[in-house]
């Protein structure tokens, strides 16, 4: 092997771990920078040194600048990793173009492009008119998972829709008698209020208020940088009519079209959107094509008849060729239960 080839791995190692360590930083800060998108940034100095940072609060530093800021004067000369292109314009915040370059930054490696029209390719460009080598896709495919719901709704105008199941081992969610709490354990039901923390809205059916009163909070789960109880709880929606009295409320209220609803709660900033029922709800987003991801958590169970309700309302595949078909995208044990991850064959954001 040359020394110029060897040479040439070693800094593509250099780069992937200092991407995979960029995407570990905007996964800790995935529940608090909704609307804007969950990024992480390490600068790697001249001598190796490595500083982290990741996206704030809306309205604060982007991972870049907190990246730069960790660093100081040691970023001269160094690269900059950041998971999702950098910004080229003045929102609540300055460019990050702007800092990167006065911080005398002389590499940039990017994961993925923003799609933002705001954005799209104008960073990249700034960047590279002012002297700097950029390179783009460098663990692409791991940054595209985890920024697939803003990636969606920037290119669609439409949330990231992740529908929430829980059932036994044969497929039931309630007993003939209407009685579903609880079919899943503890851990799986903290896990599922992660989901909501993460979501910036949650839909539910008229028919699950009615029935089961949700107060639909998030109330099993803390993340470490919004400890206050209620600052995690996302928007509730119901599709129908909430009772006055009903613990859902301040809700908003939804009637018509799926795909409308979609359109105008994207227009609002809703980036994910976590339904959790009931059936008639599931089984309707689901023959619409609207779902990104099934979570399905699966309990060690069992119904143990044909007399339980199942994950789904309405009418299902009449023949087997009409099956519909996903692939599981993990299956992790949570508690005592399986929590399955679950997307369809074709999009679903991967």
């Amino acid at each position: 092997m040359t020394d110029e080839a060897h040479d040439t791995r070693r800094a593509d190692a250099f780069d992937r771990e200092c991407m995979t360590r960029a995407i570990a930083a905007a996964g800790r800060v995935r529940c608090i920078t909704s609307p804007n998108p969950w990024v992480g940034a390490v600068v790697r100095t001249r001598d190796g040194a490595i500083y982290e940072g990741a996206t704030r609060r809306p309205g604060e530093a982007h991972a870049e600048i907190v990246a730069l800021e960790a660093a100081g004067p040691d970023a001269s000369g160094g690269t900059l990793y950041v998971t999702l292109e950098p910004c080229d314009h003045t929102g609540r915040t300055g460019p990050c173009t702007e800092a990167i370059i006065s911080a005398g930054i002389t590499r940039v490696v990017v994961g993925v492009e923003d799609p933002d029209p705001l954005v799209s390719g104008r960073g990249i460009e700034r960047l590279r008119d002012s002297g700097l080598a950029v390179e783009v896709g460098v663990q692409a495919e791991q940054v595209t998972n985890q920024l697939a719901p803003y990636l969606k709704h920037r290119r669609t105008g439409r949330p990231w829709v992740v529908l929430k199941l829980a059932a036994s081992l044969d497929g039931g969610t309630a007993a003939p008698n209407g009685s579903s709490q609880w079919i899943t354990s503890p851990p799986a039901r903290a896990d599922g209020h992660r989901l909501r923390a993460e979501s910036d809205a949650i839909l539910v059916g008229s028919g699950t208020v009615r029935r089961d009163d949700p107060s639909l909070t998030v109330r099993d789960y803390r993340d470490p940088l919004s400890p206050e109880p209620g600052s995690l709880d996302p928007r509730r929606i119901v599709l129908g009519a909430a009772p006055a009295d009903a613990a859902v409320r301040p809700c908003t209220e939804f009637k018509g079209d799926l795909g409308e609803i979609l359109d105008q709660l994207g227009e609002e900033g809703v980036i994910q959107l976590l339904v959790e029922g009931g059936a008639s709800v599931a089984g309707d987003f689901h023959r619409a094509g609207l779902v990104d991801r099934y979570v399905i958590y699966v309990a060690p169970a069992l119904f143990g008849g044909h007399d339980a309700g199942g994950l789904f309302g309405g009418h299902g595949a009449f023949d087997i060729s009409e099956l519909w078909r996903g692939r599981f995208i993990s299956v992790d044990r949570v508690g005592d239960d399986l929590r399955i991850e679950l997307a369809p064959l074709a999009g679903g954001g991967d």
